[in-house]
């Protein structure tokens, strides 16, 4: 069930991704429009998939809002490695492919790939439950 449900919220927050990407794109598409796309989009997808893997997938309750903000940035240092595949992803996609629409391909892939191992580093790194902490 946790896959299924890790599955329909990396689903969820690719969306939220391209459609922030999307988005960007229709405001500034001028030099380095897909670099200003790409972090627009990455900062929409990562708080939405932080809200959902913190409540749904890893049932952490912050103690309060300092708990809360060192959970969200912890979580975000995890998603450097990942967030440089999925970029790496797209911006190869996009380089390599005269349709325009062949970033957001690369972007799906990239992104599919990267949430894959987040879900194992976040596991381990971010949201470790007490006992686990203990042994």
């Amino acid at each position: 069930m946790i896959a299924f449900k890790y599955t329909i919220f990396a689903l969820i927050s690719t969306i939220f991704n391209l459609l922030f990407q999307y988005l960007s794109f229709g405001a500034y598409d001028g030099f380095g429009s897909l670099y200003v796309a790409m972090f627009f989009g990455t900062l929409a997808g990562l708080v939405v998939k932080y809200i959902l893997d913190k409540k749904f997938i890893f049932y952490h309750a912050p103690i309060d809002k300092r708990d809360d903000a060192k959970k969200f940035l912890l979580y975000s240092l995890m998603g450097v490695f990942t967030t440089i595949i999925f970029w790496g992803t797209e911006i190869a996609f996009d380089s390599l492919s005269g349709n325009p629409n062949a970033k957001y391909l690369g972007a799906v892939i990239g992104l599919s790939i990267g949430y894959l191992i987040k879900y194992f580093l976040d596991k381990k790194y971010v949201f470790i439950h007490k006992e686990e902490a203990a042994i």
